[in-house]
């Protein structure tokens, strides 16, 4: 009698999936870059639909539209830049530290900041899916965190990210700031001179906080060696020579 051996062939993955490369690292850094350029529009688009911009060519419900399907955007790439930076075992950042800011073991002050502005996003979030059932003025309350979150996720790009030091990512920042400064002066001159008092105070207070800003970012993030100071991870040895 002949005894038939069966041997069944492993199975072998065309590529290997790893959590210590430069791939999420990457993934990481792109998926946050996205989500504050992603932020920035639906800040801006919120903006002119305050002011009720409308011509022949660009109805208003389509600024509204836009809004709304770069809310959802936003919050897709949100998820994507949490989920990487969790899961990339180059930094020791837990599950917990997506949602309780500034409990952190690896840079606190500034990954908190980022873990505020998703906590007011993801508020954001939850009350539009409930917008029917807790009433317009409660929502449009709540809606104001959008305009805090933006600012937050500015500093938390800034002060976290190796990105800001080079050209492009100044330049991608300078981009942001002014798109959502243009929309806010456009804010402040509708209606001019109704509530003037309260417009010019407004202004001011935008005038001091950009300059402020500027003077810590021309001082820290722009400037050299901020990686360092800001204990930034150095990129890994395949990366850097990647890039």
């Amino acid at each position: 009698m002949t005894t038939m051996t069966l041997t069944t062939p492993s199975l072998a993955l065309p590529y290997e999936v790893s959590f210590d490369g430069p791939g999420l690292w990457y993934a990481t850094r792109a998926t946050g870059l996205v989500a504050l350029l992603l932020l920035t529009l639906c800040v801006t688009l919120g903006v002119l639909t305050t002011v009720r911009f409308a011509s022949p060519k660009w109805p208003r419900f389509v600024t509204v539209g836009l809004h709304n399907n770069t809310s959802l955007l936003t919050a897709v790439f949100l998820a994507l830049h949490v989920l990487t930076t969790v899961v990339d075992s180059y930094t020791d950042i837990r599950p917990t530290d997506a949602f309780l800011p500034f409990a952190a073991n690896y840079r606190p002050l500034w990954l908190g900041l980022g873990t505020v502005a998703s906590d007011l996003l993801i508020a954001l979030i939850v009350t539009s899916l409930v917008r029917v059932r807790m009433g317009h003025r409660g929502w449009r309350a709540i809606h104001w965190l959008a305009y805090v979150s933006w600012p937050v996720a500015v500093v938390h790009a800034l002060g976290t990210g190796t990105d800001p030091a080079t050209v492009w990512g100044a330049a991608l920042v300078l981009v942001c700031l002014g798109a959502v400064l243009g929309a806010s002066v456009w804010r402040l001159a509708a209606g001019w001179p109704e509530r003037r008092g309260l417009r010019l105070a407004v202004a001011t207070a935008v005038v001091a906080v950009v300059l402020a800003g500027w003077g810590w970012a021309s001082s820290g993030p722009l400037a050299p060696g901020w990686s360092q100071r800001a204990l930034a991870p150095v990129p890994p040895a395949s990366a850097m020579g990647a890039s």
